[in-house]
């Protein structure tokens, strides 16, 4: 006996988009739940009266509801937090490279003027990237089923190549600065913009990292970190203007070098962490809080396949479990929901999970998977 327990996709879902299901209680009475909670649910057994009371009290002075048109996606507030981050970090950038722009102008500075130009194409990585949370707040069609949230993973190619591309000329504009040395002038000027796009790429990296970790948006992340990589640029350039104006020419090409190394750095560990998103790669600890939150369902005997995905910036899942092969099916089914339930509560970001129920040959009667040996080999 196989059922299955489905949740629909994240254009109709409440808790990382999952829509409230049929939960029974003790008493066979269902109630309708709503996955939006981050605390630990209100009809756990074992609750003591004194609990119990100050969770209706909570209800009072701070109601929710468990009508999905009363409730904020959290998929959807992820998206706007996103959007937020990057037309932020844009304004940010957009002003610190108007500043570079204009004393680079003033001063002749060759580096300065390549930093401006690198900041200038850092500040334009959040249109791709904006882009991709628009159209992942789409929902899901016939031909997209799963919705349009790999589209962030497309836009985290685009900012690993924007990486690559400004280490060429990063590293083009160094070997040049050595070979042919430049005099610049207003040397104040120059180290004053250099930090300046310093504080502002590192500001925006620090804030587009925390965003895209919170929502689980590697895109983001690598987007921060290419904001880093301008920062480092821009100390270069501030490296060389103090070399310069202690009759050390050489001083500013050499530092350049050295940052073009730590962009190739950089690079790798984003590209690294967008192809493994790529790949559905998931971080381990959270298939282990998955496998334990199933196991600690009443009525679960063993944990079977257990495969999970990112989206975007959710998680979706599919476990089997083993279950008494002598229950009813309402019964299965009850279980089944409960794991589901189990699940949305025990992995962050989880937006939607497929559960299916089982039972081993030991327990009797034919292996229920037969049929399907030779499709499976």
């Amino acid at each position: 006996m196989t059922v299955n327990a489905r949740v629909p996709g994240p254009e109709s879902q409440s808790h990382g988009g999952g829509p409230p299901h049929r939960q029974a209680h003790g008493d066979g009475t269902p109630e309708t739940h709503a996955h939006h909670h981050p605390h630990p649910h209100p009809h756990s057994p074992g609750r003591s009266r004194a609990a119990r009371l100050r969770h209706r009290v909570g209800h009072v002075l701070r109601p929710h509801s468990h009508e999905a048109r009363d409730r904020v996606d959290p998929a959807l507030e992820s998206s706007r937090e996103g959007l937020r981050t990057l037309w932020l970090s844009f304004a940010v950038l957009g002003a610190t490279t108007a500043v570079q722009a204009a004393v680079a102008v003033l001063s002749g500075s060759v580096a300065l003027l390549g930093d401006t130009l690198h900041n200038a194409a850092d500040a334009l990585t959040a249109v791709p990237l904006g882009l991709a949370f628009l159209l992942g707040r789409r929902a899901a069609t016939r031909r997209y089923t799963y919705g349009y949230g790999r589209a962030e993973d497309l836009a985290g190619v685009v900012i690993v190549l924007t990486i690559a591309a400004s280490a060429v000329p990063a590293l083009w504009t160094a070997v040049d600065r050595l070979l042919h040395p430049r005099e610049v002038t207003h040397l104040w000027a120059v180290a004053a913009a250099a930090l300046a796009g310093f504080l502002g790429n590192e500001w925006v990296a620090r804030y587009r990292i925390r965003t895209g970790r919170r929502i689980g948006s590697a895109a983001l992340v690598a987007d921060g970190l290419h904001a880093r990589t301008d920062g480092f640029t821009s100390l270069a350039v501030l490296l060389g203007a103090g070399g310069s104006a202690l009759g050390v020419p050489a001083a500013d090409p050499v530092v350049g070098l050295l940052i073009t190394g730590a962009i190739a750095v950089v690079l790798k560990d984003a590209a690294r962490e967008v192809f493994r998103r790529l790949m559905d790669a998931v971080d381990p600890e959270l298939v282990a809080a998955a496998e334990a939150a199933l196991r600690g369902v009443p009525g679960v005997r063993g944990v079977g396949q257990l495969r999970m995905r990112w989206i975007g910036h959710t998680l979706r899942a599919e476990a089997d479990i083993v279950l008494d092969p002598r229950l009813t099916v309402a019964r299965a089914h009850r279980i089944a929901v409960a794991a589901e339930h189990a699940l949305i509560h025990g992995v962050p970001r989880l937006a939607a999970a497929t559960v299916h129920t089982d039972h081993t040959p030991e327990d009797g009667g034919t292996d229920p998977h037969a049929e399907l040996a030779r499709h499976r080999a």
